[in-house]
């Protein structure tokens, strides 16, 4: 069981209508973790940042933010968290991308999507913010590895 929280990046989303911080939490119940906190901030670098920073200070060893990594001048997730990353995860970004053409085609090129590990030993995954996005890279990536990669942050 691993602890995790999650930030949902919109300038337009509310708790009542953040359908995909909804199927996160329940996805990652449902496979056996608990859930720890939950943070709905605007496309914001502060508000990003003050989220973040509060996860750092529990006992999540996950960060699932989802939002805020198009490439819309307004999306800031990525260029706010990436460089808080003491080592970044590019086969992540790049795995996403690869099976995401499978699904939606050549926009997923343009998919912000990446992750890291914090200094405090948390593996964060910033997610695009369709349901779908967030469903393809905890089906596919994040659930069936992340057993492998908590043992390797805390080798």
């Amino acid at each position: 069981m691993i602890d995790f929280g999650i930030i949902t990046v919109s300038d337009t989303r509310t708790e009542a209508t953040d359908k995909s911080g909804l199927y996160i939490q329940t996805a990652m119940t449902e496979a056996g973790n608990n859930f720890v906190k939950k943070y709905i901030v605007k496309d914001d670098a502060q508000q990003i940042t003050d989220a973040y920073n509060k996860l750092l200070t529990t006992s999540c060893k996950l960060i699932l933010v989802n939002g805020g990594t198009g490439i819309a001048r307004r999306d800031v997730t990525i260029d706010t968290l990436e460089p808080k990353f003491i080592k970044v995860i590019p086969g992540f970004g790049e795995y996403f991308r690869r099976i995401s053409v499978d699904d939606i085609g050549l926009k997923a090129l343009v998919s912000g999507a990446a992750a890291g590990i914090t200094d405090s030993d948390q593996i964060c995954y910033l997610l695009p913010g369709s349901t779908n996005a967030c469903k393809t890279a905890l089906e596919k990536i994040i659930l069936p590895d992340l057993e492998h990669l908590i043992k390797e942050i805390t080798k």
